[in-house]
């Protein structure tokens, strides 16, 4: 169905779609038209000028997930009932950084926050830390949660580390997390996964089974960089269940998950590491089971057909979402164009039969499709009974999940 937003705004009409010709998928690309750029702004503007709380900006009742734009980096904001907030990651850095956290702030304005009371670093890449520095400047952070330093010899980071990310923390406070350890989000359980390398012990309440996918699994080399560091985290809020590992690696999923599944099912699984290959193994996907998945990609960073497949054979999957379409994944792979919040400029008239190469690493990839125009989020309704709603910020296309039998 599609639904007509909390302020009483219509659905954002389309200035372009193209039909792909394999199992009738259809992605939708386009943009706001003028009118309603103008009445965003607007919306702003009313927003700041009563002062808005958190509380009445979204539906007190649900725990709200916003799922950021960032060009196939990680922003994900999980804003409680009672308002108080948590960003895991803040996007690219460098020239980037303006971007996306632009992008950052219009889920925080549309939230009505007027400080991050939580924001966690999941690990020292750039996609995932790069607009820290830049949010800190635009909005109050009060507590600064990482795994620590990191495990790789990187200059940029190092310097980060060194001077200005304790410039930050210092006017807040800091947590170095372990697994086990809770984070202190008002109204929602948040216990952290996996951490610096460690994974959790001891079992959720609703996991400890025996994991009959381990069985099967085949240990990759060692990820010996910061991937493998991530934080990772599993939300609880009533009967609704979450899980977001950051770009956690297969060997530490298995070490997660095995030989008992200490986490059990879950709703939602915000896909590991974009969507690319080197993450969501099996022993992690079909056990925890998840009933919707959602994929932080780029254009032509995740959704690799490994990964997709795991996902599209998960036990319970009902819908996959994506922040953007992958020319990576090919038409055998891509999911109706209603699931998919951005396109590019320059559409193509249909997506290859074939999945694409992923792009050379280093100089010589070449520079991404150009998304220049608005970015859409994909947004998270969930409930203490365990029902929740997806909603896409692009062309208001929104579906509700059942409790789960």
């Amino acid at each position: 169905m599609v639904r007509i937003g909390r302020h009483g705004g219509m659905p954002e009409d389309y200035v372009q779609a193209y039909v792909l010709l394999h199992n009738r998928n259809l992605v939708l690309g386009g943009g706001r038209s003028s009118s309603m750029k103008t009445m965003t702004r607007v919306a702003c503007a009313l927003l700041i000028a009563t002062s808005v709380t958190s509380i009445e900006a979204q539906d007190e009742n649900a725990l709200s997930i916003y799922l950021v734009d960032v060009e196939g980096g990680n922003a994900t904001l999980f804003v409680s009932p009672s308002g108080e907030s948590m960003l895991m990651d803040t996007g690219n850095g460098g020239a980037n950084a303006d971007r996306d956290v632009g992008r950052i702030m219009e889920a925080v304005e549309d939230a009505g926050l007027r400080q991050i009371d939580h924001l966690v670093t999941t690990h020292w890449h750039g996609d995932h830390y790069g607009g820290l520095s830049e949010l800190a400047t635009r909005i109050p952070i009060r507590h600064y949660i990482d795994h620590g330093p990191t495990v790789e010899d990187n200059e940029t980071v190092l310097t980060f580390l060194d001077g200005p990310y304790p410039d930050l923390y210092g006017a807040s406070r800091r947590t170095v997390v372990a697994p086990g350890d809770r984070i202190p989000l008002r109204g929602v359980e948040v216990q952290v996964m996996a951490s610096a390398g460690a994974v959790l012990e001891q079992a959720l309440p609703s996991g400890g089974e025996p994991n009959q996918y381990c069985a099967d699994f085949e240990r990759q080399a060692e990820d010996l960089g910061d991937n493998a560091q991530s934080v990772g985290l599993h939300l609880q809020f009533g009967e609704f269940r979450a899980l977001h590992l950051g770009d956690l690696t297969v060997n530490k999923e298995f070490e997660l998950m095995c030989p008992s599944n200490p986490i059990g099912l879950v709703d939602l699984y915000i896909v590991s590491h974009h969507g690319l290959n080197g993450s969501n193994a099996q022993v992690l996907v079909h056990g925890i089971a998840p009933r919707v998945a959602i994929m932080n990609n780029g254009t032509r960073k995740g959704g690799t057909p490994d990964s997709m497949t795991t996902l599209h054979t998960a036990p319970r999957l009902q819908d996959l979402w994506q922040l953007h379409f992958s020319v990576l994944s090919g038409q055998d792979f891509t999911v109706p164009g209603v699931f998919i919040a951005n396109g590019i400029d320059d559409q193509p008239d249909a997506m290859p039969l074939a999945p694409l190469p992923p792009p050379r690493r280093g100089s010589n990839a070449g520079p991404p499709p150009a998304h220049s125009g608005p970015a859409h989020w994909l947004k998270v309704d969930a409930f203490r009974d365990g029902t929740f709603t997806v909603t896409n910020s692009r062309n208001g296309f929104s579906k509700s999940y059942a409790v789960s039998p």
